[in-house]
């Protein structure tokens, strides 16, 4: 029919109006449709010369196409637009090659204006745009035929000058080149300077886990730039800033070293991993740069971190970035020179009783290297020269030597092997065949210094470091034997009645024999991992002993002196097992086991020592503080420890003691919020919290301390602190928080009115940034150490609450259920699969992954709530979740949480007048799968 009109209206030197105006109310009346008549127009078998005059007369009959047809028409209709840009762009192409002809160029030149109106009006219109792009992804091939009209067309503009034709011809242009890039431009934040999301991650990083790898860093901080759109400089600075706070405030000691290896030498290598990703057309070295520019105009901050490190800090950074190729050397020396003028009208840094101090960054950068060549060391044969193995790790012992290693090890990833290489070294002291009585005193300093070592590295940096996936089977080494089933640690309660403190009883015996009668311990031929494994029952006998008055103090005294006078480990092993056994006794029992402690932990000042012994004793103080802090807590006393130079234990001890944990949870959330960033304390202070409350009590009670918000501004503040809090558990609270608390508030009528703007929209960016930010990174990420330490409480099962199959309603469908007129449809077993129909089911996304399915089942309530009768805050809401959700994603989102959005949802979506704009359908449909183009085709068409 279209055809048949157009060919009638055609006849004759000019249009039919009679015939076009049938034309018209033939579409109006949806008896034609747009798709055809433009199909007709931009026929290839029509020569643009003849027919292009007449044509052009139509076109403003169909410059707003829509329709309300089936998704089939919709997806017709894209084809058909496509086609006619094409076929415009011929013609455009035709008439600019013409204008060179100077007999045609006046008649060329207002045919190619003609033609350029027509353009422009077709592609003015963002509505049309978005249905070509449809096009251009279902049909590839004919948009490379426009790619090669533009080509074409930009070499015929250059006859038209500077005319206004020719700026006309360069809008349609750049209008077509926008189509494939509708969804990527995302415009940065300009307005603010300070990101605290990046600066908490950054502290909490550096705070917790030093020993991390730096990939899933380097993409949660890609992540936060991302959704909060932060302009490259001001997030380098944000970097440098958190780092230089970090140093500044964290304790003295190994703390304050973690933190100047992490600063020096593990987040140069960070920035190394972000230059990888895609900058856009932006020199990513030009806004490291940028960003020490804006860093030194904040010479407090710089000069009290250069007080503190006793050096100049900048300089130290800007060489090491230098290095990295993150910084020009021109600019680097620039930078120097700035902050050298600068630091001459700072108060004077060195004053006479720090002139003296080596200052840790210089020490810090040159123990990397060290760390290397310890690595090549251990490598060698143990068995040839063990006297010089055991020069070296007498060296390692001195001063702070240990810390400054394991600090810069953990920073460049190279504890793990360096780990590996003390438990190697440990098992090799098990060799006592044939030994001489020279070479047993080297051996038994070879395994002591080891053990401690591995005790020290266990209880700075956890326990995981230590542990291997790689041991045969059956041959799990000594010392991780040891570690995970003898070694107390923070939240580990021991069994003193286990098995693994019940060894062979002939050697508890000839041990207790030997501790007993001789003036010392003998070193040749003895067996130290067995020693250390039996000497548990061994003080378990003394005691029983003493306790009956079998030994009297002197003869306990002796005893002790015994086991802490050559080989410290035997020392570190008996007080592991005292601190189990402590904790099981009575007050009024107590007293003997506490008193041998302090004894064992008090060093012998005597000259018959091994060699190295006031270094290892320095390490064994420390080891046996961490030890039994938790006991002496709970049991009110105080032993002193040797001071050792070491620092006492950081961090530790930091909940107030009568106040109930929600009180502290929620005044440490509001002193944060006032201040607008996490400092490292109230950083250790939530984990803690989080320990001791549970996921589900923390996001809750947190979630409700932001839904008290009133302010706009307080709430944003308050979900960028709150995402980088949730940054401990992110996997957890994000389970939590989508499949519990927002669940429950959404379908909850009492509830509804907490969901008010601000804090409503406000937790629904939260919740989609933890979505976005589980998603992305659950399936690459497996828990860090920090997460796997802590207990998992299962808040109820998932499978319970949304269950795979979909034959029974589940836990959710009920819930909503309760609210809905039509109940028996949503909660019928024979749901039919249209309405929950999603992308990731067209993907295969396995639905036995938790998130998934709490993402699955959170996008069929919020479905569900748009479908629904009765609105409120709570649609609201989905509103803003939605919007947040479109704000935050990348182009070509496939794979993406919106996948999880049954595509039911969209023309539900459309019918908001905030969400009515084909971009955003665009941007929330999967536009890989034919299906996704065919509902956001029918969507678009219809608005």
């Amino acid at each position: 029919l279209a055809e048949a009109l157009l060919e009638q209206a055609m006849i004759g030197p000019s249009p039919n109006p009679l015939i076009l105006s049938y034309l018209k109310y033939a579409i109006s009346s949806q008896m034609v449709s747009y798709s055809t008549v433009l199909t007709a127009i931009s026929k290839p078998t029509l020569c643009p010369c003849l027919s292009f005059h007449h044509a052009v007369s139509i076109f403003p009959l169909l410059s707003c196409p829509s329709c309300h047809g089936k998704a089939e028409e919709c997806i017709s209709l894209c084809r058909a637009l496509l086609s006619a840009l094409t076929w415009l762009l011929r013609c455009a192409t035709f008439y600019a090659e013409k204008v060179k002809e100077p007999l045609e160029q006046a008649a060329a030149e207002n045919q190619l204006k003609m033609c350029l109106e027509r353009l422009e009006k077709l592609l003015s219109s963002t509505k049309n745009r978005a249905l070509i792009h449809i096009a251009k992804l279902e049909e590839t091939s004919s948009w490379s035929t426009v790619e090669q009209s533009l080509v074409k067309l930009g070499e015929n503009l250059n006859n038209l000058g500077s005319s206004p034709l020719r700026s006309q011809a360069d809008d349609c242009v750049s209008l077509i080149k926008s189509i494939p890039t509708m969804l990527s431009v995302h415009s940065e934040q300009l307005n603010k300077t300070g990101f605290p999301t990046v600066h908490a991650v950054v502290l909490l990083e550096g705070t917790m886990n030093l020993t991390g790898e730096t990939q899933p860093l380097v993409e949660q901080l890609m992540m936060v730039k991302r959704m909060q759109r932060i302009p490259s400089p001001l997030f380098v600075l944000e970097i440098w800033k958190a780092c230089f706070v970090g140093l500044i405030e964290c304790p003295e000691g190994t703390e304050e070293l973690k933190w100047t290896a992490f600063t020096f030498l593990k987040m140069p290598q960070v920035l190394v991993k972000l230059k990888k990703y895609p900058q856009g057309d932006k020199d990513f070295t030009e806004d490291v740069n940028c960003a020490f520019e804006f860093l030194l105009k904040l010479t407090p901050l710089l000069d009290k971190a250069d007080q503190r490190c006793n050096c100049n800090c900048m300089s130290l950074l800007l060489q090491e970035c230098s290095k990295q190729g993150l910084l020009s050397e021109a600019n680097m020396n620039n930078l120097i020179d700035k902050r050298a003028a600068d630091k001459e009208n700072s108060p004077s840094l060195k004053s006479a009783e720090n002139a003296n101090i080596q200052p840790n960054p210089g020490l810090i950068l040159r123990a990397e290297p060290t760390v290397t060549n310890i690595l090549k060391t251990m490598d060698a044969d143990h068995s040839k020269s063990p006297e010089g193995l055991l020069g070296v790790l007498g060296h390692m012992l001195s001063g702070k030597s240990l810390d400054l290693l394991l600090a810069a090890a953990a920073a460049t990833g190279k504890l793990k092997s360096f780990a590996r290489k003390f438990v190697k070294l440990n098992e090799f002291t098990k060799q006592i065949t044939g030994e001489i009585s020279k070479s047993g005193p080297v051996r038994a300093l070879l395994f002591d210094i080891s053990f401690l070592m591995l005790c020290h590295v266990a209880q700075t940096y956890g326990s995981e470091v230590i542990l291997s996936d790689s041991n045969p089977p059956g041959e799990v080494p000594f010392f991780e034997t040891w570690m995970l089933t003898c070694m107390p640690e923070e939240g580990k309660i021991l069994n003193p009645d286990h098995p693994c403190f019940r060894p062979d009883s002939t050697k508890v015996e000839s041990l207790v024999a030997l501790l007993n009668n001789s003036s010392e311990m003998k070193l040749v031929q003895m067996k130290w991992h067995e020693v250390c494994l039996s000497i548990s029952a061994a003080i378990l006998e003394i005691l029983n002993a003493w306790e009956n008055g079998v030994l009297n103090i002197e003869s306990v005294q002796k005893i002790t002196e015994n086991i802490k006078g050559k080989v410290c480990s035997m020392a570190v092993c008996a007080v592991a097992w005292l601190v189990a056994h402590v904790r099981m006794l009575g007050l009024d029992e107590r007293e003997k086991s506490l008193q041998m402690i302090r004894q064992l932990a008090t060093p012998l000042y005597g000259e018959n020592t091994l060699q190295f012994y006031n270094e290892r004793v320095v390490i064994m103080s420390s080891i046996l503080e961490h030890m039994c802090a938790d006991v002496l807590q709970q049991t009110a006393t105080q032993i002193k420890f040797p001071a050792t130079g070491m620092d006492t234990i950081p961090y530790w001890n930091l909940l107030p003691p009568k106040k109930p944990i929600k009180e502290v949870l929620t005044s440490v959330f509001t002193k944060v919020l006032e201040k607008g960033w996490v400092d490292s304390r109230s950083i250790h202070i939530f984990d803690t919290l989080l320990h001791m409350g549970g996921v589900y009590w923390f996001c809750n009670n947190l979630v409700k301390e932001l839904l008290k918000e009133t302010r706009k501004e307080h709430t944003l503040r308050a979900v960028e602190l709150l995402y980088a809090i949730f940054c401990l558990d992110m996997q957890q609270l994000t389970l939590t928080l989508l499949g519990h608390i927002l669940p429950n508030l959404l379908t909850d009528s009492s509830k509804w009115h907490t969901l008010m703007d601000p804090p409503g929209k406000a937790l629904a960016k939260l919740s989609v940034w933890c979505a976005l930010s589980s998603y992305s990174s659950h399936s690459k990420v497996q828990a860090s150490a920090r997460q796997k330490k802590r207990h998992r409480e299962d808040i109820e099962d998932y499978i319970s609450l949304f269950p795979l199959d979909d034959t029974q309603p589940s836990k959710l469908m009920r819930l909503l259920s309760s609210n809905e007129e039509d109940s028996n449809i949503l909660s019928s077993p024979n749901r039919s699969m249209s309405s929950s129909l999603s992308a990731s089911q067209l993907h295969t996304v396995s639905m036995r992954d938790p998130l998934n399915r709490v993402l699955a089942n959170l996008f069929l309530l919020i479905s569900s709530i748009l479908g629904a009768k009765t609105a409120g805050t709570h649609t609201q809401f989905v509103q803003w979740f939605m919007e947040e959700c479109v704000e935050c994603l990348e182009q070509g989102s496939r794979g993406s949480i919106l996948q999880f959005m049954p595509f039911t949802m969209v023309s539900e979506l459309v019918k908001v007048s905030t969400m009515s704009s084909p971009k955003i359908v665009l941007a929330i449909t999967d536009l890989s799968l034919p299906l996704g183009r065919r509902v956001a085709a029918k969507a678009i068409a219809a608005l």
